[in-house]
């Protein structure tokens, strides 16, 4: 038995464009995800009620749902000696919300429509919107090469603001984050502490970004998954062959012979 959008967005399979976009408007603002009280999820049927709202209101795709279902209209229908390319709802109900609305919060235009009933209903947000949370915070992480090959843990102090018990005034704390680094991760790689930035009313705290960066060796560069070794060999033996004595970042010493004509790269 597939999806009744009729039924998610309680009106009768007579209803017109209008009445579609009624219902659409009140069960939108209702069970908006950022008018869910403390223990509740709006997500499954805010997405369920825009995909309704998405088919239906579409004459076409509403044509094809009224005829075979959902089934006909995710699968494909045959119309004309043709079949129907198979409908898939983009998933983003936030994006449906905002192309029908024209805005992203609803309690813009909740408070048009109810008035100081907002701060009653939905927990006080008195019209200032949903949480918002600000840009990462990324800060630079130097490795040694040697840190980089092996793995290695670091220990990260920041300090960052935390709301008090009473909701308004706040303080500041220090706190430890641990990074483990795998070995072989690559220059640029970020590590992410989501919501560990600061906090304050009405904000999600923003991630912490670790980007790492290799610290300058004394003697590889690193090039991808490559270590670039530089060695200064006299013209004899470059002309005649060598032995060159490579360092690894395992502590090793590797004897690597030259048995042909070295040409200078300068």
């Amino acid at each position: 038995m597939g999806l009744d959008y009729y039924q998610l967005l309680n009106i009768p399979r007579s209803a017109d464009h209008a009445e579609i976009c009624k219902a659409y408007r009140r069960l939108a603002l209702h069970y908006h995800p950022c008018c869910a009280q403390p223990g509740e999820d709006f997500n499954e049927c805010f997405s369920a009620i825009s995909e309704a709202y998405d088919v239906l209101s579409d004459l076409k795709k509403k044509a094809i749902y009224d005829r075979f279902g959902e089934e006909g209209l995710k699968g494909g229908a045959p119309i004309n000696s043709e079949w129907t390319k198979p409908y898939i709802y983009h998933g983003d109900a936030h994006k449906t919300f905002m192309s029908f609305f024209g805005t992203d919060n609803p309690f813009d235009r909740f408070q048009e429509e109810m008035g100081s009933q907002v701060e009653h209903n939905f927990g006080g947000f008195n019209g200032r919107g949903c949480p918002h949370q600000d840009p990462p915070i990324e800060r630079e992480m130097s490795l040694t090469l040697e840190e980089i090959y092996n793995g290695c843990t670091k220990k990260m102090k920041i300090s960052r603001r935390i709301m008090n018990e009473d909701g308004h005034t706040s303080s500041i704390k220090d706190k430890i984050l641990t990074l483990t680094v795998f070995p072989g991760w690559y220059e640029g790689t970020r590590i992410t502490f989501p919501k560990e930035g600061d906090q304050g009313p009405n904000t999600i705290p923003a991630d912490i970004v670790f980007i790492l960066r290799d610290h300058p060796h004394k003697h590889f560069k690193r090039e991808g998954t490559d270590l670039i070794f530089t060695s200064p060999v006299p013209l004899g033996q470059a002309l005649l062959g060598c032995i060159i004595d490579v360092p690894t970042l395992d502590g090793r010493l590797l004897h690597v012979p030259i048995t042909e004509i070295i040409h200078s790269f300068r």
